[in-house]
């Protein structure tokens, strides 16, 4: 058994167990920084975390000079830096990662003089990004009293929402949060909910005095009709492919914004007149006073594109250059060259991406991923939340993850 232990393939083997727990705590940096932490059971998420460190400490201690456990604990520390600020107060889960961090950094296998100036490095990243995170929180992020007087969950069990008073110096409000109940992580001592996902449906001021919140199921069909009676004009944002599955190609799609009043005299249009152009509506002389053309098969070109413009396309100077190979750089960078003497923006080159709700069928809204009924919620009388535009208008982008400054509110 002791030349079992010895054996260095043994020892590699495994030191597999050190590189797992070191991508446990990187999954849970990850998720500090994108999901909140709902911990219902602190004593046992406590006891298990520990138990859990220890023998992990206890097999990297006996694998200390492996590569992989040398690489392990070069990472534990670091990782813990976005949870001890983003979680902090969940010293259960904390601490004993770190003493377990600790511990292995300093009797790990590797030289003194990596193991010094890799700790002097960490301990100033952990100095400097706490005074700079509660420097953050302390100055920017803003405080106010808040009450939440009701929640609950969607009877489909889809959305949870939220009812909150504010008190303000402006006679308070309430509004009305709604979230997606379908994207949490869920764990037998946590639940870990997707940060920023609430969305305001719904707000009033003053503070409301009386609160009522009604759910109901309705069809698809029945919203359809509801929302059309309501106007002609109500229009919906959809992706690119579902564009493409509705007839509509990119070019179509196309159109001119913020167009100056000098420019849009010489396409005929009159000085007040400040609705959208579609280049499909445009002659080919009247393009070219935009510095775009049109070929056979109606897609649009650039005249005369710049050598930027070919940078941010990376492609090769002297190709001709067409929109539907933009990028959102490329738009910038062709909509910042088209400039008065002054400086001054002519016009804004974009891709449109909405239809009105009333070109579309049933059938079409089906497709484009509308389920046939879902929740409607009602707020004192009123309608504030309809799955249908929910859907629509992807209110909850569930699979997306963007670092921003929000993320540490």
């Amino acid at each position: 058994m002791k030349s079992f232990f010895a054996n260095i393939w043994t020892k590699r083997v495994v030191a597999i167990i050190s590189l797992l727990y070191a991508f446990g705590v990187c999954r849970l940096c990850y998720f500090s920084i994108f999901y909140d932490i709902h911990i219902h059971a602190r004593v046992q998420q406590c006891l298990t975390v520990t138990a859990v460190s220890i023998v992990v400490f206890m097999i990297m201690l006996y694998t200390r000079k492996q590569i992989m456990t040398r690489i392990a604990s070069f990472i534990i520390l670091p990782a813990m830096l976005p949870v001890v600020l983003l979680y902090f107060g969940e010293w259960g889960m904390i601490i004993p990662i770190i003493l377990t961090g600790v511990a292995i950094l300093l009797l790990s296998g590797a030289g003194e003089g990596a193991k010094t100036a890799f700790g002097t490095i960490t301990l100033l990243l952990y100095i400097f990004g706490a005074l700079g995170y509660f420097l953050f929180t302390s100055f920017f992020v803003t405080t106010t009293k808040q009450d939440v007087v009701e929640s609950g969950v969607s009877p489909s069990g889809r959305y949870r929402y939220r009812v909150v008073n504010t008190e303000d110096s402006s006679n308070g409000s309430t509004a009305v949060y709604v979230e997606p109940n379908y994207a949490d992580k869920k764990y037998p001592f946590a639940t870990f909910t997707l940060k920023n996902m609430e969305r305001v449906v719904h707000l009033d001021r003053p503070i409301c005095e009386e609160i009522n919140v009604e759910w109901k199921t309705q069809s698809r069909a029945e919203i359809t009709q509801e929302l059309n009676e309501l106007s002609d004009n109500i229009v919906v944002h959809l992706s690119e492919d579902d564009l493409e599955y509705l007839g509509y190609s990119y070019d179509e799609k196309l159109r001119l914004e913020d167009v100056v009043v000098s420019m849009r005299l010489k396409i005929g249009r009159t000085a007040s007149d400040v609705d959208p152009i579609f280049l499909n509506d445009l002659t080919e002389d009247q393009l070219a006073l935009f510095g775009i053309g049109r070929d056979g098969d109606s897609r649009y070109y650039v005249l005369s594109p710049s050598n930027a413009l070919y940078d941010a396309l990376k492609i090769k100077n002297g190709k001709r250059v067409y929109f539907s190979d933009f990028n959102s750089k490329a738009f910038k960078v062709f909509n910042s060259e088209n400039t008065d003497d002054y400086g001054n923006q002519l016009f804004n080159v974009s891709k449109d991406n909405s239809v009105y709700l009333k070109t579309l069928t049933d059938e079409q809204l089906d497709r484009i991923g509308v389920p046939e009924s879902g929740d409607v919620m009602i707020f004192n009388g009123e309608v504030c939340f309809r799955y249908y535009v929910a859907e629509l208008e992807q209110y909850f982008d569930v699979d997306s993850r963007h670092i921003s400054i929000d993320l540490l509110n």
